[in-house]
């Protein structure tokens, strides 16, 4: 448990450390964070896959392909049915020196919080593989994309008008959010091995979905595709190398 309480405390920190870093690099290039992000988005697909898809049907058992599959779509349903509640981000940071938008930006900050929900329940529930490796491996991705997106959201609402006393106490809420359900998503699946395939695909469906839906749509948005994509590749094979570290040279 203590090295869950560890992991959780560092997922949100992660979100927490970014935000401290956007007082400070508040005016950070929109190419930058493209690619920033992209790298993070190709980090938390290879440890969606391999940290969390891959162990729910590892055995072979067809029950744990059926449950998987399951799981991989009510993730990816389930974060679609929260998109319909809060709007997407790009379609919610809005910019305005006058502070005549900080209901908008209160509510991209709602939204990343949201959206922290699966994240912090993904690398809980890594721990239910009793592969100790692997699950750092699926905090680790999370973590490394929670630092860019703690640093989006002092900018907006900085412009809004909001203090920087608040804009930092909101940030450090969001970071929270995800310390609490990495804990849920760890005690969820302690005690519930029987359908330790459903959750595991579950939070994995849910990670797919939100880099498929949220994060290459952004990247790609303002002319970075190729910089965004090449970064995203850069991510993923990262994390296959650190897997085959762990998994062979380790052993």
């Amino acid at each position: 448990m203590n090295i869950v309480l560890i992991t959780a405390l560092g997922v949100g920190c992660a979100t927490i450390s970014g935000s401290l870093a956007g007082f400070i690099f508040k005016d950070i290039s929109h190419k930058f964070s493209d690619v920033i992000l992209s790298f993070a988005s190709g980090v938390m697909l290879a440890a969606s896959i391999i940290g969390l898809i891959l162990p729910a049907i590892d055995g072979g058992s067809p029950v744990a392909l059926i449950l998987s599959l399951l799981g991989i779509f009510t993730g990816a349903l389930t974060i679609s049915a929260i998109d319909r509640i809060v709007p997407h981000f790009h379609r919610i940071i809005v910019k305005d020196a006058k502070g005549k938008c900080v209901d908008k930006v209160l509510l991209f900050v709602i939204a990343i919080a949201i959206h922290n929900i699966p994240e912090g329940l993904a690398a809980g529930v890594g721990f239910g593989t009793e592969n100790p490796a692997e699950a750092l491996l699926i905090a680790g991705g999370i973590a490394l994309q929670n630092f860019p997106e703690g640093m989006v959201l002092i900018s907006p609402m900085l412009s809004a008008g909001i203090s920087a006393r608040k804009t930092f106490l909101i940030a450090f809420f969001t970071g929270v959010v995800e310390i609490v359900f990495t804990v849920i998503g760890y005690v969820t699946v302690s005690i519930s091995n029987g359908i330790l395939p459903f959750i595991l695909s579950f939070a994995g469906g849910t990670m797919i979905f939100v880099i498929s839906d949220e994060m290459i749509p952004e990247t790609h948005a303002d002319g970075n595709e190729k910089g965004a994509t090449f970064a995203m590749m850069v991510g993923f094979c990262l994390i296959l190398f650190i897997n085959y570290i762990l998994t062979y040279i380790s052993v």
